[in-house]
């Protein structure tokens, strides 16, 4: 007789969510998630970036006005860490400065608030 174990679902990947609002968190949560996403999420950076399975993620999503840092800073103490995953930044207070200093800080994308949920899903997967 021969024992065979269960196949294992696929690992879904995670995605760290940092967004101070709780509103635009939660629904980022939701969407996130039944879109197959392990979503971490977090109102503070700080938080966010004492989580053991930061390193872990495959995908972040961070707001740029955070209440304890911002998200230029927080991707760039994830990039020092050695992070290397795919980066969207998400703000209400888009400007052609914060346009140049999104991708020299390290973001993939970024995303002017209010977006829709399509439009999130497509900034994710390039």
């Amino acid at each position: 007789m021969t024992d065979t174990l269960p196949a294992l679902a696929p690992a879904r990947p995670i995605l760290l969510l940092v967004e101070d609002d709780d509103g635009v968190r939660r629904g980022l949560q939701l969407l996130l998630s039944g879109q197959g996403f392990d979503v971490h999420s977090f109102a503070l950076a700080r938080n966010a970036l004492a989580d053991t399975g930061c390193q872990n993620a495959r995908y972040l999503i961070a707001d740029y006005a955070l209440a304890d840092s911002n998200g230029l800073e927080l991707i760039t103490a994830l990039r020092a860490r050695g992070w290397n995953g795919r980066a969207v930044l998400i703000t209400a207070f888009a400007s052609p400065e914060l346009r140049a200093a999104a991708p020299a800080a390290g973001f993939d994308a970024m995303l002017d608030k209010p977006f829709r949920d399509d439009d999130v899903l497509r900034t994710l997967r390039g």
